[in-house]
This record gives structure tokens, sequence and C-alpha cells, in this order.
């Protein structure tokens, strides 16, 4: 759903409260805290109160119950679970453990743990229960973490969410892609396809559709043949794509050679939406600050972390930034991510106050400190900390999912803005928006007090207007629909004059409609929508779900990025584009698996 807030301050968000009509339909009950819907089959708790969340927690686990369908039956069967009893024969012990050894399996693949280490959790659980629960250490012994099994199971999670997906993206009403060939920042050889989707109550689903392999399908021909091959695996045509986002690397803009031009060309034809484009959206920071670094800042300090690494490590002002280094990706690290690392603001900014730090300990090891001389640097250091520092609230705000893509671009607009602002404060030497730049210019007047010209605002302005020009070719696509994103998110406010012609007298009958009027003022955009009637806005409902379908947060291409970056040593060693996948897919995908289809499955295959 959008969750775009438009309702009045009074108003309670429906979205987060539970419905008293849930209890017999999904079988959930508020628990005593208020917070969430608690499971009456398996006494668990959901802690999202949104009805999708309780309805795919109902479907993945407790399909069964779909079987008594009658109100009366319902009725019994919602009074018989708050009771406790269970229609259904409770598990066998045989079933249990499939569904421990399943549920361990995934945490492992949460967690980015080899195959063998389940043989080390199985060690860890015997002790456990030798010690405390003696007479229970039985239970394990239907429970099986070896390798080869462990990576079995990871195999079979990954097909229940595939056919889940595939289940729900037959009835998308649109859907838009995402192309990340930036995710696998240590070996460049993989391509990461996300898909969103709308479905006819207009509930958004995001997850990863396939990885593509770019050692095997090298030419922009065969991996454009690889993602139709996958959409057409899930049941989609590209009569229903509307948008397609991308890194702005040469082999996916690339004016005559880019993936995106030979889509775009597929997709034309008569009954296809014209395709909405927009690259720069995933890794907004990371891929920027190659704009903005003029200096190759970024490779120098590369070097002083490797140093400290080494040779610093038990110093005590360093480790913060060591304990940073290691949660992000581990002890050791290749040197492109830890410069990817370093490229974000967050880091640059913790470096930026740790210099003198720094400079003390490059002399105390011998190492060169000429750079903390060079006036020019350590302006160009401040400013590259400043600009960074900006970029990285741009990308939090960008981070936020299911907000709707208005709202994503009106901060792409706003950023716009301060970039304009920041070059006239930098023509006027205005610091204001520059507080590093500012402290390094202060300090640099107190040693050099008869030097006038700290700092050039011609050097910075031409960075600026470099990182203007970006935005302005990334988002150009944004632009031409933005009359539509504003019509969209503000019906009731929109000018009809001012609406395409096909959608004027619609637009005009809705702003007419009191009881419409009320709904959207209490509702969320997203359910304001979804009961908008079809037969009597067509043309509104269809473009609705068109837009809803865009892409408005890279939040999960950021979850595969974090989880490759944690996990690099793990995922290094020698798997299979199909292991490679599932492990992606369980670590990024909102949906929980069927368990009780996988313990079918298993007992189906050993009889």
């Amino acid at each position: 759903m959008w969750m775009t807030p438009k309702r009045s301050k009074m108003e309670v968000d429906e979205a987060l409260v539970f419905r008293p009509e849930w209890t017999q339909r999904y079988l959930v009950v508020e628990p005593p805290e208020g917070d969430g819907a608690l499971c009456l089959v398996c006494r668990r708790l959901i802690v999202a109160t949104r009805e999708r969340d309780v309805r795919r927690h109902y479907e993945a686990e407790h399909e069964y119950y779909e079987r008594y369908v009658a109100d009366g039956e319902r009725a019994a069967l919602v009074e018989r679970l708050r009771q406790g009893d269970l229609p259904v024969a409770s598990l066998t012990p045989e079933e249990r453990a499939a569904r421990a050894g399943l549920g361990l399996c995934r945490l492992l693949a949460l967690k980015g743990r080899g195959w063998s280490e389940g043989d080390f959790v199985y060690q860890c659980m015997e002790v456990l229960l030798r010690e405390v629960l003696p007479e229970h250490v039985s239970v394990l012994q239907g429970i099986d973490l070896s390798p080869d099994i462990t990576r079995q199971r990871i195999l079979s999670i990954d097909r229940n969410l595939r056919s889940q997906l595939f289940n729900r993206a037959r009835d998308f009403k649109a859907y838009s892609l995402a192309l990340d060939d930036q995710a696998f920042v240590a070996y460049e050889n993989y391509l990461l396809v996300f898909i969103r989707g709308v479905g006819p109550e207009l509930e958004v689903q995001e997850d990863l559709l396939t990885i593509i392999n770019l050692t095997h399908h090298f030419s922009v021909g065969a991996l454009m043949s690889a993602i139709l091959e996958a959409l057409q695996t899930a049941g989609l045509s590209l009569q229903r794509m509307v948008g397609l986002t991308t890194t702005h690397t040469l082999r996916m803009i690339g004016e005559n050679s880019g993936l995106v031009s030979y889509m775009r060309e597929k997709a034309v034809s008569p009954n296809c939406w014209n395709v909405i484009h927009y690259s720069g959206f995933l890794h907004l920071e990371l891929l920027s600050s190659y704009d903005v670094d003029v200096n190759q800042i970024i490779n120098t300090i590369s070097e002083w972390i490797v140093l400290i690494k080494t040779r610093g490590v038990r110093r005590p002002e360093f480790q913060t930034l060591l304990t940073e280094s290691e949660s992000e990706h581990g002890e050791r690290v290749n040197g492109r991510c830890l410069n990817n690392w370093l490229r974000r603001g967050k880091t640059l900014k913790l470096i930026f106050s740790l210099r003198k730090e720094m400079e003390a300990f490059l002399v105390s090891v011998g190492a060169t400190t000429v750079h903390f001389s060079d006036k020019q640097w350590l302006c160009d250091f401040g400013f590259l900390v400043d600009i960074m520092e900006h970029l990285r609230e741009l990308s939090e705000e960008l981070r936020v999912s299911k907000v709707f893509a208005a709202a994503a671009f009106d901060h792409i607009c706003t950023f716009e803005v301060k970039l304009n602002l920041f070059q006239r404060h930098i023509e006027e030497k205005n610091l204001t928006d520059f507080p590093a730049l500012r402290e390094v210019v202060d300090e640099l007047k107190q040693q050099n007090k008869e030097d006038q010209k700290i700092f050039d605002p011609d050097r910075y302005q031409m960075v600026i207007c470099r990182l203007q020009k970006e935005f302005e070719r990334h988002f150009k696509d944004l632009r031409f629909i933005k009359k539509d994103l504003e019509l969209f998110s503000n019906p009731f406010n929109f000018k009809p004059e001012y609406a395409p012609i096909s959608v004027r007298v619609e637009l005009t009958k809705l702003q007419a409609n009191t009881n419409l009027w009320n709904e959207y003022r209490i509702k969320d955009l997203g359910q304001f929508y979804a009961g908008l009637s079809a037969e009597s806005y067509p043309i509104i409902k269809g473009v609705a779900c068109k837009v809803a379908s865009l892409f408005d947060s890279n939040q999960i291409c950021e979850k595969a990025f974090s989880y490759l970056t944690r996990n690099q040593h793990t995922l290094s060693q020698p798997l299979t584009d199909e292991h490679l996948q599932a492990l992606f897919r369980v670590a990024t995908t909102e949906m929980e698996p069927g368990w009780d289809d996988l313990v079918r499955e298993r007992n189906e295959s050993n009889p």
C-alpha cells in the first residue's frame, strides 16, 4: 500500500490499527499489549498490524483452515482456537523436527553463515539441552544440520518463496524493475533484478526476481534475454512494465548499447506504456561520490585505514572507527569494499573528526603526512565531507519505503534546490552549509594570517554544477511525469484544466464527490485509491496502479548491498548461481516461507 499520509490530525492511522473482522478472516486477535496481532493457531505475534502482513502470515502458515468457510463453522473454529483446542492433529515429532531444521537453516542464511556451521549450531543445542533439559535431548535426533542438508533446505525455501512471488505476480496490474549491477562491490559479475508490482487492491510487492551471472551473459543482448526469460517464468509481459530503475553505469545507460535502450525498444508497441527510466536512485550516496571527490581523497584515506588496521589496532582513539568498519564488513576487507565504505558521508565525517589523531599516528609509523600541510587538499577534504553528508541525508530519505514515488521525487527536487543554494553560498564565501570546510578554513587562517586566499570558490562551484547536471540527467523521466505525480498525490487540489484531457471528466467528478473527499481526508493514499471504484473511475484507477508500481525507495537494494558487504567472505566461497540467488532472496524478502508446504514436500520426498 502507499503510505503517504493524507489525513486529518485527529484521525487514528487506520493502516496500523487492529480490525475486529480479522479475527474470523485471519484467525488473529488483538494482544493484551495492544501492539500487533496475535495468531490464535501458532500463538505468534505479527508485529506489523497492516492487513497485508496479517493476510500473508495466514496464507503462508495456516491455509489449511480455509476449509472452514461457513460463518457458523468459522465462528466455532475461532472459539475452539481461543480455548487452545486445535481442530487438526498436532504435528508429529518428525514434522516438528523438520520445521525446526528449516527455521534454523533460514536463520543461518539470514546471518550469512556457511553451510558447515549448521553442525556447530547442532552441537551447541546438544550441550545446552544435556545441561538444562536432559530429558529432551532426544528431540535433536530428527534435526539434521549437515552441510548437504542445509544447502538443500535453503534451496527448498527459495523455491517456496519464489512460488509465492510468481503466484502474486500473475495478478500484478503493473510492475517496475530495479537493475542493480553495483551491489557486488567486490566482484562486479552479477546483476540483481528486483521487481515492484501492484496487485488488484493496490498492494505493493517488492522482491528479488532473479540474479544474472554477467560472466555468462556478457553482452547486452544476452542480458536482455535473461531478463525476459525471468519475466516470462513469473508470468509477466512487457505490456505491464511501467518503470526501470538502474545504476548509472555504461552497461545500464549507455546511449547506443545500454540495457535501458534495448528494453525500451523491446517494450515499444501500441499496447505498452512508455517505460519511465531513472538512474542514480540506487546507491546514490556511493556513486555520486565519484563526481565530488576532486582530489582522490578516498584513495588516500583508504591507505591510512589499512595502516591503522595493521599497525594501529590497539590505539584507543581509533576503536570507534575500527568497530564500525568490522560491523560493516568484518575484520578482513578487500580494497574496493573499503573504498565504498569510506564513500559514505557518516564514515567520512567520523574520519574528519579524527584527522589530528591520524596525523599523529602517521608520524609515529614513519608514513608521509604531506597532505596535512597542503591547504588545497585539506579544503577539498572538508568540502567532500560536507557534500557527502548532504548526500547521506538524501539517501536516508530515499531509503524509506512505501511512501509513494511522488514523495521520493519531492526529496530529489528539494535537494536540487539545495544545490542551487549551495552554489550561491560558495560564490559569496558563505560556508554556513559547509561546517567541515569552514572548520578547515578557520584553522588555515590562523596558521596563514597573511594568506588572503585560503580556498578557491570556483573550484567547488564547478563540482556542485557537475552534480546538478548528473541529477538532471538521471531523473529526467520523472520530470516528464511530474504533473501526473502531483495529480495523483493530491487529486482534490489539482485543477482539472491542467490535467490530461482524458482524465478531466473523471477528475471533475471525483472532486465533486463529498464522500470520496472525506475518505481521502482520513485514509492514506493507498487505502483511498484501493477503495476507488474501477467502474466509475477506470482511468484514474489505472494510472494509480501505474504510478504505485514505480520504485519509491532504494531500501531493498540497500538491504542486498548490506548483506553482501557484511558477509563477503562467506559469499566469496564457491557457490552456484542457484545457491547465491537463494541466499539473497531469503535476505531481502518480506514474505514468510510456507512452512507447512515445506514440511509436506519433505514428507513426500522421504515417504
